[in-house]
């Protein structure tokens, strides 16, 4: 299966001024597997954060631009959009008693009970995912 990408990898891979492009970048040519995923949740935190100012400054992109920039991406050979595993309620349900999830823990659970579900790699900048046992995680260091 594929790497799943975190919005936080995503993000850098689409605009070269963000500081962590260089190391994006670097797992893009020498660390990816052959296929790179979105899911839902990714795809909507990419075009989130490709149309907020207070992260991507002059470089925002409206939300045509966004959506093309992520159909752009999507037309790429090797990169797939992934459709919810079976599974992943279950995980997702059991860790919701076992990590305490509150606020925004609840998307990073659902990535790594997505990752998990489905047989992928999660890729992010984000270090907590560490947390959940199981999980195949690739942490990009700056």
């Amino acid at each position: 299966m594929p790497d799943l990408l975190d919005s936080s990898a995503w993000l850098p891979l689409s605009a070269p001024d963000h500081v962590h492009y260089q190391r994006a970048l670097r797992y893009w040519h020498e660390e990816a597997d052959q296929q790179l995923a979105f899911c839902r949740v990714t795809a909507l935190a990419l075009l989130r954060h490709l149309t907020n100012p207070r992260i991507l400054g002059e470089a925002v992109l409206d939300g045509s631009e966004a959506w093309c920039a992520l159909q752009t991406w999507l037309s790429r050979p090797g990169i797939v959009m992934l459709g919810e595993p079976s599974g992943l309620d279950e995980l997702l349900g059991c860790w919701s008693g076992q990590q305490s999830l509150r606020g925004g823990h609840w998307t990073d659970a659902y990535l790594a009970a997505f990752s998990i579900a489905a047989g992928c790699r999660l890729v992010a900048f984000d270090g907590d995912f560490r947390r959940y046992r199981g999980l195949d995680f690739l942490h990009l260091v700056p």
